[in-house]
């Protein structure tokens, strides 16, 4: 009996090995890994909404990112140089707004850019950084938000833990945003799983002409809100609604357990 857990968590129990302990434990003092569990305050709430959500999260960095609203920009890992653009200038606006950020480089430099918040989902354990190529961008990540995961330290970066991870990055969402995405790709698994969780599918549409505009176009044949500009996701999705709710949501629950004092840092507005 899986009591709701994910594979992994529900698996764990079945495989003692004592030297694989003590590796986890070791990481999570290294390299200051945390662990936020279901039942904690900390957890992200839309999460516990999710079907399978992991009974324990692994997070470095900023725990407090995991309070603000976020919205998911996805997208191809090769994107042209347009798409990459769009994402980056995207994100810098979203992130000016108060909306945490991901998933690719050219998101969380965007949002960095202007000193937002981003969250990063991670498909290994949190003690290696895949591909290395981002260790850069991931210590800039961490001054400015966090690298999250649903696998222990020393989970090696393996195919399916990438398709996995990609229900955590739309559950912790309020939409998914594909920016540029090819008919079988990571990015449409994951807007497919929004559509799954009542979250809002959004996509950038392109050329009829790259093989990168093909996904956001089949999204949009079933009904993604079409994005051409920033104005379209507030209007169209009332997403500045959501934010307020979840806000305030947040904020009822800092209060409550600060005693009624009250945030120490007032969430970004508009």
């Amino acid at each position: 009996m899986s009591l709701g857990l994910s594979k992994p968590a529900a698996a764990a129990p079945r495989h003692h090995d004592p030297s694989r302990h003590r590796t986890i434990i070791d990481a999570l003092s290294y390299d200051h890994i945390e662990i936020i569990a279901a039942h904690e305050s900390d957890y992200p709430p839309q999460l516990l909404e999710v079907r399978g959500a992991p009974a324990v999260i692994f997070i470095r960095g900023h725990r407090e990112a995991l309070k603000m609203p976020q919205l998911a920009m996805v997208g191809s890992r090769h994107p042209t140089a347009n798409g990459a653009l769009t994402a980056r200038d995207l994100a810098v606006y979203f992130a000016q707004c108060g909306l945490t950020i991901g998933i690719d480089a050219a998101t969380h430099s965007g949002a960095l850019a202007v000193e937002g918040t981003t969250l990063a989902v991670c498909g290994t354990g949190l003690d290696r950084i895949y591909p290395d190529t981002y260790t850069e961008l991931a210590a800039r990540i961490l001054d400015r938000g966090a690298l999250i995961s649903e696998f222990p330290p020393g989970t090696a970066p393996l195919p399916h833990h990438f398709v996995q991870r990609n229900r955590l990055i739309s559950g912790l969402s309020v939409g998914v945003l594909v920016i540029e995405a090819a008919l079988k790709s990571g990015s449409l698994t994951t807007a497919r799983h929004a559509g799954d969780q009542g979250r809002e599918v959004l996509a950038v549409p392109g050329s009829i002409h790259s093989p990168l505009s093909r996904g956001c176009h089949a999204l949009l044949r079933e009904g993604a809100i079409l994005v051409e500009n920033t104005d379209d996701v507030f209007r169209e999705l009332k997403l500045i609604h959501k934010i307020m709710a979840l806000r305030h949501l947040f904020c009822s629950r800092q209060r409550s357990l600060s005693g009624g004092r009250g945030w120490t840092t007032p969430p970004k507005s508009c």
